[in-house]
């Protein structure tokens, strides 16, 4: 079974993830060595494969962070097909809506609790067969289910969404909030933040817990004084490129260019 990041939220205090867009197993092997709490693949905006997932979540074990995944979408086969990597925790993007929560939440869950299929007997997840029976025990319950909260709609039925069984955290996205609310590339707009506060209130008035990534107006301080349980504040790929960028600044400096 992958890391309980789930039980340690819960128990131990907030916790800093790093996303993985470059779907490198040595990039990933190296930010996990970092002393990241857990790993984010993007696989909506990333180009990993399910292989390339696999090979990231090898290269990061022996860390102790925990695996997680975005998923493309709030799809029952993306879902179950992620799932079956045996993942820590998955992070649904774009949900709307009660309905569009309560069919996530299904997605991730055997019957009778949810619908996700039966494979346990074969996937990586269950150590490939040998371990399932435990697995399928213990996963509902270890596994992390977060919800991204990231429109206009979301924030008008963020409540109902908070109230679902089974979301165990709402995950805020700032930036396509903006952009959903007018202020494209404005995430800290008084109306964007005041968006995000009630998304904060509505997760801790469900007892769900929340995360999201920083901005400006409120750096990683500021969201742990606000209860924010995950904050995932840097991506391998814009380390790479902010690291060159810096490189090269230097470089140009040394000759005398502008």
């Amino acid at each position: 079974m992958p890391p309980d990041l789930k039980v340690r939220l819960r128990g131990d205090g907030p916790a800093v993830g790093c996303w993985l867009e470059l779907m490198s197993p040595i990039v990933a092997e190296i930010v996990a060595g970092a002393g990241y709490d857990c790993v984010l693949i993007d696989m909506e905006h990333g180009a990993a494969s399910y292989a390339d997932a696999i090979a990231m979540m090898q290269a990061v074990a022996a860390s102790g962070a925990a695996p997680l995944v975005r998923v493309p979408a709030n799809d029952p086969v993306a879902l179950k097909r992620t799932l079956d990597t045996g993942v820590s925790g998955v992070m649904v993007p774009g949900i709307d809506n009660r309905a569009e929560a309560e069919a996530a939440v299904a997605a991730c869950h055997y019957p009778p609790r949810g619908t996700r299929g039966m494979a346990p007997s074969i996937v990586r997840a269950s150590g490939y067969g040998r371990h399932w029976r435990d697995y399928v025990r213990e996963i509902a319950e270890r596994l992390l289910v977060m919800l991204q909260i990231e429109s206009a709609e979301a924030v008008a039925e963020v409540e109902a969404i908070a109230a679902v069984q089974g979301v165990d955290m709402l995950f805020i996205g700032p930036f396509d909030l903006s952009a959903s609310l007018g202020h494209v590339g404005e995430p800290d707009h008084p109306e964007v933040i005041a968006a995000i506060e009630r998304v904060e209130a509505a997760a801790k008035q469900a007892g769900c817990l929340l995360g999201t990534i920083p901005t400006a107006a409120r750096p990683l301080e500021t969201l742990l004084e606000r209860g924010h349980d995950l904050i995932l504040p840097d991506a391998d790929l814009a380390i790479l490129r902010d690291g060159t960028d810096a490189c090269m600044a230097r470089w140009r400096t040394a000759r005398g260019e502008g």
